[in-house]
């Protein structure tokens, strides 16, 4: 039930007129009988509480009527809503090297580009998370703010799309995570808040940028997932390299970003994906993850119900219109035999 605050009328001057509902009350409207007096006719409740039903019957008909006309309805709120997800940055890598297949190639027939791939796996995500928030940033050479958090799928897919587009040249990873982080509001309660890094490469982070982000992560700690999709016979994340000398942020950053990830203090998790199914996997595998309580307020609008009234006051004269039909007919008065 609503509230008596929640109820409104858009016209309320027109229920002035409610007065008119008393008319049937000073004139019933029926037809009048020819026969001079009935009073010695004695008394017929049924006849009565009829009289009585059609008067109040035509009284609802004419307040219908006019409660109609004044508008009424209720206003639109805020329900609050519990369910399962969670809120998530998707921090999403534009660089040419995304247009490429898993294989290092462009792709050709049935193959589909690594931000194809991402892009189908990525709306699939979304459309089972019904009650997620999610927002995107973009980042090749430069990041890019794309969408807020929100809720509202059909934005987030199309969004997603865009990532399938021709991408930039280079990958600036820490800038793109820094962005990400303007996309929480720290007052949200959401326990389970999540950054997914979809990348297939890294490059040097400078040192003070890296403690901006170690003091970003420390200030709102975020679970931080990346999907390092990982082009054929490229380094990996997690193998050193079998000269040590090689291993340097400059000649494998993508192993160190990850190493720089674990080091944070937060939930971290990488996935290497060599292939669309691994990559659909690891996406598998954060959706069970996250999976936190989530409470939001869904946005209610106004709703007109003259049409109720109107359904009402049409019953009303329905009725009044089947009572008139039926109203017997009396005939004229026998004539008077004077002697």
């Amino acid at each position: 039930m609503n509230p008596a605050g929640d109820w409104l009328l858009l016209r309320p001057l027109a229920l002035a007129l409610l007065p008119l509902a008393l008319l049937p009350w000073l004139n019933s409207g029926r037809r009048i009988s020819a026969w001079p007096w009935s009073g010695t006719l004695p008394v017929d409740p049924a006849s009565t509480g009829l009289d009585r039903a059609l008067r109040l019957l035509a009284s609802a008909a004419i307040a219908a009527f006019v409660l109609a006309l004044a508008g009424p309805g209720l206003r639109g709120q805020q329900v609050e809503r519990v369910s399962t997800g969670a809120r998530v940055a998707m921090v999403i890598d534009r660089s040419g090297s995304m247009n490429s297949t898993f294989a290092g190639r462009a792709p050709d027939g049935g193959e589909e580009s690594k931000a194809a791939a991402a892009r189908r796996l990525l709306k699939a995500f979304v459309t089972r998370r019904e009650h997620d928030r999610v927002g995107i940033v973009a980042f090749s050479t430069s990041p890019m703010f794309v969408l807020p958090m929100t809720d509202r799928h059909a934005a987030v897919h199309a969004a997603i799309d865009a990532i399938d587009q021709p991408g930039l040249a280079y990958t600036d990873v820490a800038r793109g995570l820094a962005m990400a982080f303007d996309l929480f509001d720290a007052r949200d309660p959401i326990a389970s808040q999540a950054i997914v890094l979809v990348s297939d490469g890294a490059a040097v982070i400078d040192r003070r940028v890296q403690e901006k982000l170690r003091a970003a992560f420390a200030a709102r700690p975020l679970h931080l997932y990346w999907l390092f999709l990982r082009t054929e016979r490229s380094p990996g994340l997690f193998e050193a390299p079998a000269d040590p000398r090689d291993d340097t942020p400059q000649r494998m950053p993508e192993r160190h970003l990850h190493r720089f990830f674990e080091s944070l203090g937060v939930p971290y998790r990488a996935f290497e994906a060599d292939s669309a199914a691994e990559l659909a996997a690891a996406i598998a595998a954060i959706d069970q993850a996250e999976r936190g309580e989530v409470r939001w307020l869904e946005a209610l609008p106004q709703r007109d119900l003259s049409a109720f009234a109107f359904a009402l006051a049409a019953l009303a004269c329905l009725l009044l219109a089947i009572a008139k039909r039926l109203e017997v007919r009396i005939g004229p008065p026998l004539p008077v035999l004077r002697p």
